[in-house]
Formats: structure tokens, sequence, C-alpha cells
């Protein structure tokens, strides 16, 4: 995948934002106002995205192209190389993956105001 096919499927999903938080080349993708993936246009080469920990660990171990995410809590958090030979599908899967970690920590008041947040599917 390329950041473009990235960004566009970010923004695809239900209530999704982008903005710059920290500076000029850190583009956020949130849920809410709540991170789930986030990239460096500069580098241009990695996402980062909330998981699991146990399946944090388990994509870590299947994929060379996965590992703990620099400068965040590496038991939630993973860098995904996109550039890499990952299959496009393993990617939206887990940018799925990510936002649903997000939704399902939201108050329940707010999942069932807004029952489309709810339907994606990892």
């Amino acid at each position: 995948m390329n950041i473009e096919q990235i960004r566009d499927y970010c923004l695809s999903l239900p209530l999704a934002t982008e903005d710059f938080p920290f500076d000029e080349t850190t583009l956020v993708f949130r849920i809410m106002g709540h991170i789930f993936a986030m990239t460096d246009l500069e580098t241009n080469e990695w996402l980062t995205l909330k998981c699991e920990p146990e399946y944090a660990q388990e994509l870590r171990a299947q994929y060379a192209e996965i590992e703990g995410a620099w400068h965040m809590n590496k038991k939630y958090w993973n860098q995904v190389n996109y550039q890499s030979l990952l299959d496009d599908e393993l990617i939206k899967r887990l940018i799925r993956h990510s936002y649903q970690q997000v939704v399902r920590k939201l108050p329940k008041s707010v999942r069932t105001q807004t029952p489309a947040i709810t339907e994606i599917q990892e």
C-alpha cells in the first residue's frame, strides 16, 4: 500500500478524522478524538497501529515487517512497514483492528448512539 491508499482507507471508517497534532509531518487518524493510526510523512514507510497485546506479540513473531512501535507503549502499539511485501488486505485488517480497539474503549453511551462505529468488523 502507499500512503494515499492508507489515508483513504482510514478516512473511510465511520467518523474517522485526520490531523497533525505533533508536528507538520506526523499524520494522525482518530475516532471520536482518540488515535487509532499514525504515520510520519517524511519517512513514509511505517504505520503505527493500536493492537490487542497478545495479538501484537503474535504479529511481531510472525512478520518481520511488524514490530513494537517506536515512542509508544509497545504492549499496545505496533508499527507496520506498509512499504514491504505485506498483503494490502492484512494491512487493512490491522487498521480495522486498531480502530475497533479504540471503539471498544469509548463509553457505552457513545457506542450506542453511534452504531456505525461498532459495525466495522476486524
